[in-house]
């Protein structure tokens, strides 16, 4: 967002799938990362508090319906269900009468929905099974050749449809006060869904703006300062306000609002107001996600962007927590999405170096329908090596220079985003209004299922395992060694990273005492040689 870009359409690669098995043991090697809970309690990482029968596995989901009108958890796919040879769904589940309030029917519901309309449940298709009490059970759920209830009676039968992304569950009905816990393990889809090739498989942070008001300040902070005397960069002529008029949540969706308006603010008036977030999460490598409607009308100017948390931007949220070390461009930008009114319908990415900057290069753009009337999914990955950019699944431009250093590639630090809507002059006299709506914004980073699927060397000899502060095992090579070591938890979130040098054939790895107790992946690496194992933590 320093710079403009005028570029022409290009012809696009197809983005490339591979299959993805859907399921969840709860103990860290399931693929799915979206676990959300609707009106009732959800811990997707319980200790198994009745580890017998059917499943002795040590940790569960809890779901804890505390009496609300509905209660339910649900998870989301990408890309949607394809029912023509796979339609069943299994999960166990464990009840105790001792849980339940109410005269309640004892039954489970697994319901299919498309999460990507305004009423999901509208066009939902459900099939309800009975429970035994106090028991591990396994329940399936044939949408093929179970009895099914479409919500709407003029919905095809659902092994037809192909709009389903949601899956929920729902213990004891809705409509009513009581209350129940179930305890759910190994829930499983018998088919697959296309997944893109990316390892960032974990989600490490999230926005979904769910409900109304303000926004989370833990997340976001308004950026408002203007950096110049008088105005922002490129002849940007709004006013970025710390106003929730300008920024705010609506029905689930954020709205960054560009409103006409006379507007004084440090010491000059100006015709137009937006607002600029900045993200108060900075990371390094990962899959970004962001399901976003934009505004419509020459004169508007949208952006979804990321730069290095070093920049020395005065009034930036990084910068005032002291990180403001390194100007622009050397700390990079990387813009995930750019829209212009003027062009509508056309958006783009560019990378922003001291090789290449303002009228950078380096850039790619992806002709789409209805940018202003629909949401679409725009996608940045960034790895060690490249930097790609994607529109519904079309990647239309990646950036992976030959030589990687200080001018080409200061994309070896973490950055954070920033989500804006500028005005420009080209606007028209009849523009009031009009705003970028974001449904979510989301960060996937490589966890434990990459480390999962990472080649061994060959199974180490891990000792004490449990651990209290020290951690030893032995690595393939005898000569000395430094080995990049990284522990995620069982959700794959990074807990510590840390370069440790081998020691004839054995490492070790100390200052594990402050861990608290659980389950933990190592993930190791050295000269092309890998390693992955688990190690529980007393």
């Amino acid at each position: 967002m320093y710079k403009f870009i005028f570029f022409l359409i290009f012809s696009l690669p197809f983005f490339s799938y591979s299959q993805q098995n859907v399921f969840d043991d709860f103990e860290g090697n399931g693929t799915i990362s979206t676990w959300a809970g609707d009106g009732c309690g959800l811990n997707t990482s319980f200790s198994n508090p009745f580890p017998q029968g059917i499943n002795t596995s040590l940790t569960v989901l809890e779901y804890q319906d505390q009496g609300g009108d509905w209660a339910n958890i649900r998870f989301d796919v990408s890309p949607n269900f394809n029912f023509d040879n796979h339609y069943t769904f299994s999960i166990k589940i464990y009840v105790p009468s001792s849980s339940i309030t109410g005269n309640q029917p004892n039954q489970v519901s697994l319901k299919l929905q498309d999460g990507t309309q305004a009423a999901p449940w509208a066009t939902q298709s459900e099939i309800i099974k009975p429970l035994l009490l106090d028991q591990w059970q396994t329940l399936t759920f044939n949408f093929k050749n179970d009895t099914y209830i479409n919500l709407d009676p003029a919905s095809p039968p659902p092994t037809e449809r192909t709009d389903f992304n949601r899956v929920l569950i729902q213990v004891n009905s809705e409509g009513n006060n009581d209350q129940v816990t179930a305890y759910i393990d190994d829930v499983q889809y018998d088919g697959t869904v296309g997944g893109n090739n990316s390892p960032f498989t974990e989600l490490v942070w999230s926005d979904e703006f769910d409900g109304s008001g303000d926004l989370d300040l833990n997340k976001w902070f308004r950026q408002h300062q203007l950096p110049v005397p008088g105005g922002w960069f490129n002849g940007e002529i709004q006013h970025y306000t710390d106003r929730e008029d300008n920024s705010f949540r609506e029905n689930g969706v954020l709205r960054i609002l560009a409103k006409r308006e006379n507007y004084f603010d440090q010491g000059v008036t100006k015709e137009f107001t937006s607002a600029r977030l900045n993200s108060k999460f900075a990371f390094q490598y990962g899959r970004v996600e962001v399901r976003a409607k934009l505004p419509f009308g020459p004169g508007t100017w949208p952006a979804i962007w990321m730069l290095g948390k070093n920049i020395n931007e005065n009034g930036a949220y990084w910068q005032t927590q002291g990180f403001g070390t390194t100007g622009w461009p050397a700390c990079g930008e990387v813009d995930i999405m750019e829209h212009w009114g003027t062009n509508q319908n056309f958006v783009s990415s560019a990378i922003h170096t001291p090789s290449s900057f303002g009228g950078t290069v380096n850039y790619g753009g992806q002709a789409i329908a209805n940018a202003s009337d629909a949401y679409h999914l725009y996608v940045a990955e960034w790895s060690e090596e490249e930097i790609t950019f994607s529109v519904d699944g079309n990647v239309y431009y990646t950036y992976n220079p030959d030589v990687k250093d200080a001018d080409t590639w200061p994309f070896d630090q973490e950055m954070y985003f920033i989500l804006n809507v500028a005005m420009l002059p080209t606007v028209e006299p009849s523009f009031t209004e009009s705003s970028m709506d974001i449904d979510y914004i989301r960060v996937f980073q490589e966890g434990i299922t990459a480390v999962n699927n990472l080649s061994e060397t060959r199974i180490p000899k891990v000792w004490p395992n449990p651990v209290q502060d020290e951690l030893r095992f032995e690595w393939s090579a005898t000569d000395s060694q430094i080995l990049d070591i990284v522990i995620y938890d069982i959700f794959g979130r990074t807990i510590l990273k840390r370069k440790v040098a081998t020691d004839n054939g054995f490492v070790k790895v100390d200052g594990l005492g402050d861990l608290p107790g659980g389950m933990f992946i190592v993930r190791g690496k050295s000269k092309g040689n890998r390693i992955s194992f688990k190690f529980l933590k007393q």
